[in-house]
């Protein structure tokens, strides 16, 4: 990359790292603004989940949106254009789908809202493409993993205060609640005019900033025989919103289009890894079977992160797990994100240059430190008594060991929260109260070290086409967008008790398949990268999405 190593750039670096704050604030808020909306519009389970088809839509449809432009033009879009522009056009898209969401609310269109999110997130899209590369360029690369992680922590700060935040503006503060039947959805304005003028003000300053031109070096590498696979994955994401309107014409039920779409997007990436087996001319690097595989891995991994937690609210609502208002369950929104922010701070550890005996030291004391983070944000944004919460240091305790048996191998680290995370869900699946919740909450603890380790296993070996594979890679958000209504449909589906749970109790079997996925794919991709002659076992892992 093309940079100036003789300057500092803590300034530009601050005000950059206010973007992943963005990132994790709105994401997060989604967990709140989701029962709500379901509410609100009287939405089913399936329904209320396209809120989180569009969002995660947009970085999906940004992205692909770059790979063919740059595969038609031959020139690397994002290269040519440069990551200090992209991140402006980023902010100042996502200023505007701020800025249309006031007119969405105001208007009582559900389908307006859901277009608005849709414009937020395709400017987070050409943002975060932008913005890693950025990060890593504002100082020697030799820290440049360091500034990654620091970024990454402002983000988690994102995603534990959204949840608190969005909450006091639709409900109040926590002395002065109004029940959710009284509140009005306009109330969400402020938000997004405060956010529209904070994209706009961040946009001016990198506008008039003077900041290192930062671009690639690599040589763009045409893969046409990846146009065809992006394109019917394409179609399978089309699937979920047209899956209610084509229903109400045709009769067919809606599941059939959302299940339609999973399974058309999943055989299309194990069709190209058979493809790409027999030949990898015009396949660039998805003839790498750790990319597809790690593909379908990212993908997965996101889309159980984000369905947790988008289901919850109504989870939170039935008899079984407290019977909660919609004014009450941002404390647990903000705790399963917070869990991902414990679980980072602690990967990040690796990333640094200690002693053993220091990691091992901070390796205890870090979680219980993030996680007093948590309670306090909850203490006093959400006036929460968080005395309920102490018990899951138990589960913090569980996170640690995991830790030092994964030793941030990613194959290891990967199979190990991939097994947790099989068991804590199931363990929330036959159990209720807190002991339910606490469990499924504690899926973020698992979640909360997979991207890095998915990310180092994928891309190992690429070589040349390292820089291609982590675009594929970041495509694979999409995760986010099908897998939540998956789970919505299924709630709806087992409306009536499955084994005695109710419907939305019974949808949590979707991460459980989720989770397993993810402990093959340590297993599968350490073996393939054997077979290439890589020892995995000295990789190391560190970062998070």
């Amino acid at each position: 990359m093309e940079q100036n190593k003789a300057k500092s750039y803590g300034s530009a670096l601050y005000t950059l790292i206010t973007v992943f704050f963005f990132w994790g604030f709105s994401a997060a808020s989604n967990g709140v603004f989701i029962p709500f909306c379901k509410a609100h519009f009287h939405l089913s389970q399936f329904e209320s989940q396209l809120i989180d088809y569009t969002f995660y839509g947009g970085y999906f449809i940004g992205s692909l949106v770059l790979y063919y432009a740059s595969e038609i033009s031959k020139v690397d879009i994002m290269n040519k254009l440069g990551y200090k522009n992209g991140i402006i056009y980023g902010l100042v898209l996502s200023a505007l789908g701020a800025l249309l969401m006031i007119p969405a609310v105001n208007s009582g269109s559900f389908l307006f809202i859901l277009g608005s999110f849709f414009v937020i997130a395709l400017g987070f899209s050409l943002q975060q493409t932008a913005a890693n590369p950025f990060v890593v360029a504002l100082g020697s690369p030799e820290t440049g993993g360091n500034r990654l992680n620091f970024a990454g922590g402002v983000n988690n700060f994102g995603t534990l205060l959204g949840p608190a935040a969005i909450s006091i503006i639709l409900f109040g503060s926590a002395s002065k609640q109004l029940p959710a039947d009284q509140v009005q959805i306009s109330s969400i304005n402020n938000a997004y005019l405060i956010l529209a003028g904070l994209f706009i003000a961040v946009a001016i300053f990198f506008w008039v900033s003077k900041l290192p031109k930062v671009t690639s070096d690599e040589k763009f590498e045409s893969s046409k025989k990846t146009i065809l696979p992006l394109f019917i994955i394409f179609i399978g994401f089309c699937l979920v919103f047209i899956a209610k309107p084509t229903s109400a014409a045709t009769g067919i039920p809606e599941y059939v289009f959302v299940y339609s779409s999973l399974v058309i997007i999943l055989l299309t990436l194990f069709g190209a890894l058979m493809a790409s087996s027999k030949t990898k001319d015009g396949w660039g690097a998805m003839h790498y079977p750790q990319l597809i595989f790690g593909m379908i891995a990212i993908f997965t991994y996101v889309g159980v992160e984000v369905t947790i937690q988008s289901n919850m609210g109504s989870l939170l609502k039935t008899k079984e797990f407290g019977g909660l208002e919609a004014s009450k369950i941002a404390p647990f929104i903000s705790l399963y994100w917070g869990s991902l922010m414990i679980g980072r701070w602690t990967g990040a550890i690796g990333a640094f240059n200690l002693t053993k005996s220091t990691k091992n030291i901070l390796t205890i004391v870090v979680p219980f430190i993030a996680f007093g983070v948590v309670l306090t944000v909850n203490k006093f944004l959400n006036g929460q008594d968080i005395s309920g919460f102490f018990i899951y240091a138990l589960c913090i305790a569980v996170l640690i060991v995991g830790f030092f048996i994964g030793n941030y191998k990613p194959v290891r680290t990967l199979t190990i929260f991939g097994l947790l995370g099989v068991g804590t869900i199931i363990l929330g699946l036959f159990t209720t109260g807190n002991v339910g919740l606490f469990a499924l909450v504690s899926g973020g603890l698992c979640c909360s070290i997979m991207w890095p380790s998915i990310f180092s296993l994928a891309i190992a070996g690429l070589g040349k086409h390292t820089s291609q594979g982590s675009s594929l890679l970041i495509m694979m958000i999409l995760g986010g967008s099908i897998i939540p209504p998956i789970q919505g449909v299924l709630a709806d589906r087992s409306a009536t008790a499955v084994a005695g749970m109710s419907g939305i109790h019974f949808s949590y079997i979707v991460p459980v398949i989720g989770f397993a996925y993810l402990a093959f794919f340590a297993w599968k991709a350490g073996s393939v990268l054997k077979k290439q002659g890589i020892d995995i076992d000295n990789m190391e892992a560190s970062g998070g999405h």
